[in-house]
């Protein structure tokens, strides 16, 4: 066991940035391409992800310390320290079974992909620590191994499912054919639906508002750098910020905005060739049938909207964490919600608009559920030692991914009636979600038919 252990542990230290190109070198062999070009589309994979997270890294750099100026400003003191996705993911591995995820996650899908249940190859493996912090959950509040287990199988299924019906959204937003995002974040976008369903009834926000239209609308104030510099900038105002750090952050947010669709563009260069591989080897060895490969989210890191809508949620986040009566967790390492901005991306199709009002309306359920789950990843954290948290104190993270997912079906594994009520709920926003995206898909494949017979 504990080689077997040590055999996975060893193959997910690589990281993202070195696992998922070797795992797409080898799928891209397989395809029957020529060596030199997966080996050179793999390692543009490489630097896409390591440029991603270096960009990444430099804007969460710049905007933590002025929220962190903001927060302090208004002297508010909450007793849940947000230890963001790395204290729960350091949390997730302490697991002693967690090794057993990467082989389950795996055998879902290959079950799924026999039976012709899913299109998607899931290469995102690295992730699997999302599926592992489920089942921890589970285990904290049931104390059962075996319902851990099923909701993080549960869960790997809903992804894949997602993961198909999303793919031509996706494909659109980044211009990659054949690719899909199978990150477990885009459950969320199911509790988004009724929200933008309403939304989309509402006279002038039935209308779509991306990047591209804001660009039309306001000339230059709607490019990339001149729209970072004046959000960063205002972000610095509302931090108490000097003239010069106000101007430094206005810079280095007009920085991040600019580079991230310049580093984007990697992920086109290195899988535009491979989807293109696997397409035609599906072509050649399974007639009618697709594969799309299911990557991390950062492949949809290029758009605008996202980040845009990000940033602007911050000081949105901190105002809700300050007045919600019953939250007590500060948002801090989690303080940039992507689990929120990426499905809203989706659901909506890039329209800016209804994805601030969509982050508006929701972003209290982030902090309410992270409040409910800390003494349950408290006492997780004390017994296992992996995250240190000092007497009187307790941990969460403000952001947690697909909240209303986790609580729900961790509120079922206790017996819960009431839990057991909105998992049937949730079940049936999923088949209408299901359901609305692939009319949303039949109508882009349409929109492409008339585009080529012209």
């Amino acid at each position: 066991m504990d080689v077997i252990q040590s055999f996975f542990q060893y193959i997910l230290d690589f990281g993202a940035a070195v696992f998922v190109p070797l795992l797409m070198i080898i799928v891209g062999i397989i395809a029957r391409m020529k060596f030199r070009e997966a080996l050179s589309s793999g390692i543009i994979l490489g630097v896409a992800f390591i440029g991603m997270g270096i960009v990444i890294g430099f804007m969460l750099d710049a905007l933590t310390p002025a929220a962190q100026s903001l927060v302090e400003k208004t002297g508010i003191q909450l007793n849940i320290i947000d230890g963001g996705w790395t204290s729960m993911a350091t949390l997730a591995w302490a697991w002693p079974l967690a090794f057993l995820m990467f082989p389950l996650q795996m055998l879902v899908n290959a079950i799924l992909l026999v039976l012709n249940k899913t299109k998607t190859l899931n290469v995102d493996l690295w992730n699997v620590w999302g599926k592992i912090l489920t089942a921890v959950l589970i285990i904290g509040v049931s104390g059962s191994i075996v319902l851990a287990f099923i909701v993080a199988a549960i869960q790997m299924v809903v992804e894949l499912l997602l993961a198909d019906v999303n793919q031509k959204q996706i494909e659109k937003i980044t211009g990659i054919p054949g690719i899909t995002c199978s990150h477990s974040m885009m459950i969320f976008a199911v509790f988004l639906l009724p929200f933008n369903w309403l939304l989309s009834k509402i006279p002038f926000l039935d209308k779509h508002v991306d990047a591209d239209t804001l660009k039309d609308k306001l000339g230059i104030f709607a490019e990339n750098h001149v729209m970072g510099f004046i959000i960063g900038g205002l972000l610095g105002i509302f931090a108490g910020y000097s003239l010069q750090d106000i101007l430094m952050l206005a810079v280095q947010a007009a920085a991040a905005l600019t580079l991230f669709p310049m580093v984007a563009k990697l992920f086109m260069q290195a899988l535009s060739p491979l989807s293109e591989a696997i397409s035609d080897f599906m072509k050649r060895k399974f007639e009618n049938r697709e594969l799309f490969i299911g990557l991390d989210w950062p492949i949809l890191a290029g758009s605008n909207e996202a980040w845009v809508a990000m940033i602007l949620m911050v000081p949105i986040t901190l105002i809700y964490a300050i007045i919600l009566p019953g939250n007590n967790i500060l948002p801090f390492a989690g303080i940039i919600n992507i689990s929120l901005a990426v499905p809203a991306l989706i659901i909506t199709g890039g329209n800016l608009l209804r994805m601030l009002l969509l982050g508006v309306i929701t972003t209290p359920v982030f902090l309410y559920v992270a409040t409910g789950f800390a003494s349950t990843i408290t006492k997780l954290a004390n017994d296992t030692g992996a995250v240190t948290v000092q007497d009187g104190q307790l941990i969460s993270w403000s952001t947690l991914e697909y909240p209303v997912f986790r609580y729900i079906f961790a509120s079922t594994s206790e017996g819960n009636i009431i839990g057991i009520i909105m998992v049937a709920v949730w079940l049936a926003l999923f088949v209408a979600y299901y359901k609305m995206m692939k009319k949303r898909t039949e109508k882009f494949e349409k929109e492409e038919e008339q585009n080529s017979a012209a």
